[in-house]
């Protein structure tokens, strides 16, 4: 279990730089009495939490700087009734939202609460609607929405501000889920409601010890906030990290592509950016260990991108994809895609978990993109799953790579070819760098920086 800050020791330890706003606009319901539903001994509760902890809520909200970065900050105060949300909670909620819509800052939320509170019956329940629809506000209006789960992160405020913001963090060993402690089945595996349980099933995008979060949360805000930077120009297309040359033949171009001595994504990533933050998870259960996603920091500015390693990509990877992509779209990002595939994951489970509409959500992520996409791809360029990651008229391909509407012992497998009739099977499918840009498919061959020699 982690060590359970007050909301104020919470905000401290992130920045000292914070201003409480209290909002006129805010009605105090039910202060004097028993609450909506004259539960008996509710105010007394609520008096007693009020001189433990020295709030008049469970949540505490104001605008902040962190790391030089400004945002609206809300903090849960969990010894205030379990940091549960009531009527008077979805005041505050809401004006923080709004504050953070109306001055176009990013909301950073420091979670710990239990849920919904029970004194207050169906009035607490719907305040979860009342957050929903002004993060939805928040959310067309474009600034970024960062979580950061403390323990417990339980309930409807799980079920809002955390899973519903665009980044989400989490403290080690915070308990993290829907159900509370208390209301599990007995023979749940603990394991799941954990923040790293959350990790691995792809619900949260990282889990990050207390004494990194202020530099996390930092880089995050200056990732994701530019305020008025002006329309982003395309990514960068990364020079090519291999001098191998032109491949002759096709079965060549497939060869050097497969060669285990190829430059990975990973070496690309690290070459082109200053640092990144990564991003994972598909929200649905799923993650895929062969597709790096986030966001990266390059000349100072910021570039989202998704990168395949060299497998075959999962449903899982391609919705965490379209994820990036639409979030890089909402807040005007330039996106890099990195293409090395030998085809989309095509087993019994891949069809079960969804494989042909987390393709099309890419697809279509791709295609309705405001922001421009650069592609470069630097090894397999395998079908449709390799193609779902593709920009349009801005793609360009490495000497050691290839892109084909199928692998070349598929083709031949399909047209009834003998096996040794492969490597010209590869030569009609014409899939050489050379070729794609003679196509149209590419716009060109990119080769290693000159000046790395």
């Amino acid at each position: 279990m982690c060590d359970r800050l007050t909301a104020r020791a919470a905000i401290a330890a992130l920045t000292t730089e914070f201003e409480e706003l209290v909002e006129s606009g805010v009605a105090d319901h039910d202060t004097d009495g028993d609450g909506p539903l004259s539960w008996a001994g509710y105010a007394d509760s609520r008096a007693r939490a009020a001189a433990r902890t020295g709030e008049e809520e469970s949540v505490v909200h104001g605008l902040a700087s962190i790391g030089g970065r400004s945002c609206v900050l809300v903090s849960f105060e969990f010894g205030f009734l379990g940091g549960s949300l009531g009527r008077r909670t979805g005041d505050l909620l809401e004006a923080a939202y709004e504050a953070a819509r109306t001055q176009g800052l990013p909301l950073v939320s420091l979670i710990a609460t239990g849920g919904s509170r029970m004194q207050e019956g169906m009035v607490a329940l719907t305040q979860l609607q009342r957050v929903a629809r002004a993060s939805a506000r928040l959310r067309a209006a474009g600034p970024a929405q960062l979580a950061v789960l403390r323990d417990p992160t339980t309930g409807g405020g799980w079920a809002t501000l955390g899973a519903g913001a665009d980044v989400i963090l989490a403290l080690p060993g915070a308990q993290v889920g829907f159900a509370g402690s208390r209301v599990r089945p007995a023979d749940a595996d603990p394991h799941a409601y954990t923040a790293e349980g959350q990790l691995a099933a792809g619900q949260i995008d990282a889990v990050v010890p207390p004494d990194e979060l202020p530099e996390t949360v930092a880089r995050w805000l200056q990732a994701l906030h530019a305020p008025g930077s002006p329309a982003p120009g395309p990514a960068p297309v990364p020079d090519a990290l291999s001098a191998t040359g032109l491949p002759v033949t096709g079965w060549d171009a497939v060869r050097q592509a497969r060669s285990p001595s190829r430059p990975r994504a990973e070496a690309y990533l690290d070459a082109y950016f200053d640092h990144r933050l990564p991003l994972g998870g598909d929200r649905c259960g799923g993650t895929d260990p062969g597709l790096r996603c986030g966001f990266g920091r390059r000349d100072g500015r910021t570039i989202a991108y998704v990168a395949q390693c060299g497998n075959a990509t999962s449903p899982a990877g391609y919705r965490t994809a379209a994820r990036v992509i639409r979030l890089a779209d909402r807040l005007g990002v330039p996106v890099l895609t990195l293409i090395d595939t030998p085809g989309a994951a095509n087993d019994a489970e891949a069809e079960r978990a969804g494989a042909g509409a987390a393709i099309a959500s890419t697809f279509a992520a791709i295609a309705e993109a405001r922001v421009p996409v650069t592609t470069l791809v630097i090894g397999e360029g395998g079908s449709g799953g390799a193609l779902a990651l593709a920009a349009p008229g801005n793609t360009y391909v490495t000497q050691d790579s290839y892109f084909s509407v199928i692998a070349p012992e598929s083709a031949a497998a399909i047209l009834k070819r003998a096996p040794d009739e492969v490597r010209a099977t590869a030569d009609q499918l014409r899939l050489r760098p050379q070729d794609l840009v003679e196509l149209g498919i590419a716009r060109a061959v990119v080769r290693p920086d000159p000046s790395e020699d």
